[in-house]
């Protein structure tokens, strides 16, 4: 358990719902909380989403992210992280999003995973994620920070719920044997130029493993994935900035596509 006082990690967990609340971004947490403690990290986004889920938001999944060994690094981490997917975080496959409910946005290309069995039990293996996916989908994930100016350690990014935002969700279900996790290229679109590319491989080495890993930390935690539930398994290439007015797609080979739209304002 941190060692941090608990009035620092409200006062925290206060701030980024201020954030949240305003769209104005709120100062590193970590002037007050050491950079490198991830447990208070995990205690402030712990406080948000318990008094999200008692003021009506509606909790559908979770995102796995520091996927990238490469960005793992950069933050003096060597694992992922997670956070919180909500309904309202949810965008339809052309769905105009509105810039106003953004701050500092960039886009991410991923694969979903929705589930149609609990993972609820210690012990999980890779045959429970294959038995437990209902189907995979091309999804972009349009992660945020409340963080002025995106100048976040690993403590700041976990307690703003992994830097989430928003997220779409393409219209083309596969099962996991109609096409390849692990090399299944992808590439993210902008005006019809590339902005972004990668493949499976890049997510943690597969983005089953990705999704392995997640299912397994949500039941140490007790917030265990149940059916129907959606998993953001993690990028499998760089994140690209947003612009106002931009439509970007994102073509997955097997797996289909999704457009992300956003609006002017």
């Amino acid at each position: 358990m941190t060692a941090v006082d608990r009035k620092l990690i409200e006062a925290a967990a206060q701030k980024l719902r201020d954030a949240h609340e305003s769209g104005t971004p709120c100062q590193p947490l970590n002037a007050d909380i050491p950079a490198d403690d991830l447990e208070a990290g995990y205690a402030i986004q712990d406080i948000n989403t318990d008094l999200w889920i008692a003021g009506g938001r509606r909790l559908v999944g979770r995102k796995t992210g520091l996927t990238a060994k490469s960005v793992q690094a950069q933050l003096g981490v060597d694992q992922p992280d997670y956070g919180m997917l909500f309904a309202d975080m949810a965008y339809g496959d052309g769905e105009e999003i509105p810039m106003s409910r953004l701050i500092q946005p960039k886009i991410e290309g991923e694969i979903a995973f929705v589930l149609g069995r609990d993972l609820d039990h210690e012990g999980l293996t890779m045959a429970d994620i294959l038995s437990s996916v209902e189907y995979a989908v091309a999804a972009f994930e349009v992660v945020d920070s409340r963080i002025a100016d995106w100048k976040i350690k690993i403590m700041d990014t976990i307690a703003d719920n992994a830097s989430s935002g928003l997220y779409v969700l393409g219209t083309q279900p596969r099962k996991l044997d109609a096409f390849d996790p692990w090399s299944c290229g992808m590439v993210v679109e902008h005006g019809g130029e590339p902005i972004s590319s990668g493949t499976g491989a890049a997510c943690l080495g597969n983005p089953l493993t990705a999704t392995l890993w997640l299912a397994r930390k949500m039941v140490e935690v007790g917030r265990p994935l149940k059916a129907g539930d959606t998993i953001l398994s993690g990028a499998l290439g760089p994140m690209a900035p947003v612009n106002a007015g931009g439509v970007y797609e994102l073509r997955i080979s097997g797996l289909g596509s999704v457009r992300a739209v956003f609006s002017e304002e």
